[in-house]
């Protein structure tokens, strides 16, 4: 790699790493603000708040790697020209495409980048992010064992506990279920207790009353019982154990296992072909955005009122990409046959990438023609 190659290069990063700091902290504030509010509402330490954020920051990087470096390119290739760096390397003979050349580069260093977190990273936290939260959720005293407090852990429910002694007793039991449109039920108990079972958390309440107030007639109904189990695994509103999502899954498994997989998750082949091939177009769309970024400011040479319009038209560009990615997913989740359609925005995006070098490397051609 020669000496302008390697500053080039370190031109592009050291902006890449800005950028993709800045917009990690946005997106991550937006989530984080979010995360720590139920987190907290729950009864978590913020030990656990920190884990979730660190657990979530793969999926958050995945989504700026592409802005990061399209804003990267633009931003360096900007300075660049309003400081006749790159005029200066044409005048010595250098062409657009040897110009490009530590941009490919920088595009396939951040597709690497890319392409790490997409197949090893996101898939390992996804996975590890969704233990934790079953643990959180199986761990029912973080929701439910709040004194002296009115909580709802779900929709048409109030619970209430006066005391909680030291060995772990609930006293005051008010358990109030509201949840069927017919009928209400209260429940309240001098005594109750916490139990695990193999269908999930049960409530064990001694000494207490039974209320159903039924709207068909006005009618209320009491019974007194010495003890009564309630199942609140309803409550904690969790997906089954054992059940998976598709970004949980490695790459080569979605390959691999289209149809088993599609089979346990009562997803479509399309779906998980999608999944899969998603992951190995982004690596190239990196490679892409760098290189529509660049060649978009290099047809326009320099200019004592800058490049704002080759700006504009590379940003309109790479909606066009982003567009013509999202119209794909449909049509591939249908059939999974169409998977090759995944790499359309990237071929699409190298297409206008090369005619857009071709364009810089002679203007003069295309200057005589628009006379003639």
């Amino acid at each position: 790699m020669s000496r302008f190659d390697r500053y080039l290069l370190s031109q592009f990063l050291v902006l890449f790493g800005f950028f993709a700091l800045v917009l990690v902290a946005v997106y991550w504030v937006n989530r984080a603000v979010i995360l720590f509010d139920r987190l907290i509402a729950d009864g978590q330490p913020a030990s656990v708040f920190i884990e979730f954020t660190a657990l979530s920051l793969p999926k958050v990087i995945q989504l700026v790697l592409p802005m990061a470096t399209f804003a990267a390119t633009v931003y360096a290739t900007n300075r660049l020209t309003s400081e006749s760096e790159l005029t200066v390397m044409q005048a010595t003979g250098f062409s657009p495409w040897r110009l490009s050349r530590p941009v490919a580069y920088f595009g396939i260093l951040v597709g690497l980048m890319m392409a790490i977190l997409t197949n090893v990273l996101v898939p390992a936290s996804v996975t590890e992010l969704t233990k934790r939260q079953k643990e959180i959720a199986e761990n029912v005293t973080s929701r439910l064992l709040t004194e002296g407090t009115f909580i709802h852990p779900a929709d048409g429910v109030t619970f209430y506990i006066r005391e909680i002694t030291p060995t772990g007793v609930l006293k005051d039991i008010y358990l109030s279920d509201r949840r069927q449109d017919t009928q209400a039920t209260t429940y309240t108990a001098a005594e109750a207790y916490l139990v695990k079972s193999e269908t999930g958390p049960k409530l064990i309440m001694v000494d207490g009353l039974a209320q159903v107030h039924v709207e068909d007639g006005e009618r209320l109904y009491t019974t007194r019982f010495s003890d009564f189990s309630y199942d609140i695994s309803a409550l904690l509103d969790e997906r089954p154990l054992g059940i998976q999502r598709l970004d949980e899954f490695g790459t080569l498994e979605l390959l691999r296992s289209a149809e088993k997989i599609a089979a346990d998750l009562d997803e479509t082949v399309g779906a998980v072909m999608e999944e899969a091939h998603t992951r190995i177009a982004l690596p190239l769309l990196c490679v892409v955005v760098a290189l529509i970024g660049f060649a978009t400011l290099l047809v326009g040479g320099y200019s004592r009122f800058g490049v704002w319009r080759q700006i504009a038209v590379a940003f309109v560009l790479l909606v066009v990409l982003e567009g013509t990615k999202s119209s794909m997913i449909d049509p591939v989740r249908g059939n999974g046959d169409l998977w090759p359609l995944i790499y359309l925005s990237p071929a699409l995006g190298f297409g206008i990438a090369l005619s857009l070098l071709t364009l810089a490397a002679h203007p003069l051609r295309l200057r005589r023609r628009a006379v003639t």
